[in-house]
């Protein structure tokens, strides 16, 4: 539970520096404005999942929000993203990717933690036994 509390809590950070910086004039920018609110949003909805929904999807999710959520970032403060140009410094920016590499770190953790990777595994194994025994 602590390791869900923790993922939550993570998504929702990076949701709030996102809702901030989209109030700051970021909601100005054509493509980016809108993405950042949908930032926003899905990071209530993971977040929430991450919480109230006791299976793997939701953790999952919170991993692939914090992955995608900073390859976005390194992606605009390297070669730029929809015509922005990111900068690696300020508060907001350690704040948002702190918190998407815990989100991403802590959810992974959280699969292995649970036993969803080893379900995963053993399950996997009983496909590749089956097949192999009705290829025989």
């Amino acid at each position: 539970m602590k390791f869900r509390v923790i993922v939550a809590a993570a998504v929702l950070v990076s949701g709030a520096v996102h809702l901030k910086l989209w109030s700051d004039g970021f909601r100005d920018i054509s493509v980016i404005g809108p993405l950042f609110v949908l930032n926003a949003v899905a990071a209530v909805v993971i977040a929430g999942a991450v919480l109230l929904w006791r299976s793997w999807p939701p953790l999952f999710v919170a991993a692939g929000f914090g992955a995608s959520t900073l390859a976005a970032f390194l992606i605009s403060a390297t070669v730029g993203l929809f015509g922005v140009h990111e900068v690696w410094s300020g508060g907001y920016v350690i704040a948002a990717n702190v918190s998407e590499l815990v989100a991403l770190v802590v959810s992974a953790w959280a699969l292995y933690a649970e036993g969803w990777v080893a379900r995963a595994r053993t399950l996997a194994l009983h496909r590749d036994s089956e097949a192999a025994r009705r290829a025989a």
